[in-house]
């Protein structure tokens, strides 16, 4: 296995530190990707240091150059960094199985009550801490990969490019080819193409091929098969994130097979979006609508196992790409571009989370409790969701 780290850096975790730290982000991960990135940071960075915020960052740009849930796959490479790939594994299921329980147990009660168990003050809480510590780790991040004019403007062009919603993947590989292209030009003394060029062929070569796969069609009638492929698919074409997954969603299970209607479309993104941990798991509640238990059991390992294949695969190659100066340069455009997408989201969830005086209150003290005191964002999520359930108690 390729070492990325310093002989003298701190020792790599244990499987054990693994699975109780994926475990625990979970269980309190709420917000999306951006929230589970910024509270992986925070853990892996800060507290554990088993990462600089240099290759915390590659692992972020190279999350996003390939399909699949990108906070996900960034637990996995931190799981392959780690302990290879026992840790791919450890990780992956740590982080994945509280979300699926917790899905699972409610689709269970959606499927017996007809409703969703509803969770409207616990997110009231829960959103503005969120928006803290996506604000927090963006500032963090930023410091480091912002390392020179050219790329700050390169950061802010991408930024304007998502808010005019140009396609994510178009950004990031855009900005990758433009920083590769200003390293070329510049540069004293021309590196040879052959020294960068394969290894970064190779993992876009990857995402190809995930891409074709996922063209694939699966059989129209409803089965436990069939809608495993139909999984498999979903979690070798979506790139980004859960917000993104709602329109392939409904373009193959709405619109195209009719097993769904656009009303449990809805609810399933609802829950998605409610619970801790992966926002994919929205697999796990559309499995158990279609095909009870074992449904949902077989969407999950759908949607996630391309994400697994595709990590192990490009593990490797995250060290030897930033090694290379110029495969390190297009890293770097990724870099900046998938932070400048990050800041678009949590600007929009801010939008939806800070409501009122209270939450934006709530927003504040989170943000001083993590700059000033650092405590564990974990404690304050669970802390904001406490006093989002008392918050509307009292109405």
């Amino acid at each position: 296995m390729l070492e990325i780290r310093n002989p003298a850096t701190p020792p790599r975790a244990t499987l054990e530190q693994l699975a109780r730290l994926f475990l625990r982000l979970g269980l309190t991960a709420f917000g999306g990707p951006a929230a589970h990135l910024a509270m992986m940071r925070d853990e892996v960075v800060e507290r554990s240091k088993w990462l600089t915020n240099a290759e915390f960052i590659d692992l972020i740009g190279a999350a996003n150059l390939i399909p699949g849930p990108s906070s996900t796959e960034v637990a996995l490479y931190i799981g392959y960094q780690q302990a290879g790939w026992p840790g791919i594994f450890l990780a992956g299921i740590c982080f994945i199985l509280p979300a699926f329980l917790i899905v699972f147990a409610i689709a269970w009660a959606y499927m017996r009550f007809g409703q969703i168990p509803q969770a409207a003050g616990l997110l009231i809480g829960i959103k503005p801490v969120v928006i803290a510590v996506i604000a927090q780790a963006l500032w963090n991040l930023g410091r480091t990969a912002l390392k020179s004019r050219f790329l700050i403007t390169l950061g802010v062009l991408s930024l304007l490019f998502a808010v005019n919603r140009l396609d994510p993947l178009a950004i990031l590989i855009g900005a990758g080819f433009i920083a590769l292209c200003k390293h070329r030009l510049t540069q004293s003394e021309r590196e040879p193409l052959r020294s960068g060029l394969p290894l970064l062929s190779f993992v876009l070569a990857l995402a190809a091929v995930a891409f074709s796969f996922g063209r694939m069609g699966a059989a129209a009638s409803l089965g436990l098969k069939p809608l495993f492929l139909v999984f498999v698919k979903l979690g070798s074409v979506v790139y980004g994130s859960g917000y993104v997954l709602l329109a392939f969603l409904r373009t193959e299970l709405v619109t195209q097979r009719n097993w769904l209607t656009s009303g449990q479309l809805l609810d399933a993104v609802a829950v998605g979006q409610m619970t801790p941990g992966p926002v994919f798991t929205t697999a796990t509640f559309i499995g158990y609508v279609l095909a009870g238990p074992r449904g949902a059991v077989v969407a999950t390992l759908g949607i996630f196992m391309p994400a697994f294949f595709l990590v192990g695969v490009t593990g490797p190659l995250v060290a030897r790409i930033r090694s290379s100066p110029m495969a390190g340069a297009f890293l770097d455009g990724v870099n900046v571009s998938a932070l400048a997408l990050m800041a678009v989201v949590a600007w929009q969830l801010g939008q939806a989370a800070l409501i009122n005086k209270i939450t934006v209150a709530l927003a504040i003290v989170s943000a001083i409790l993590l700059i000033r005191f650092r405590i564990n964002s974990a404690w304050l999520v669970l802390g904001g969701g406490l006093a989002g359930v008392a918050i509307s108690y009292v109405k």
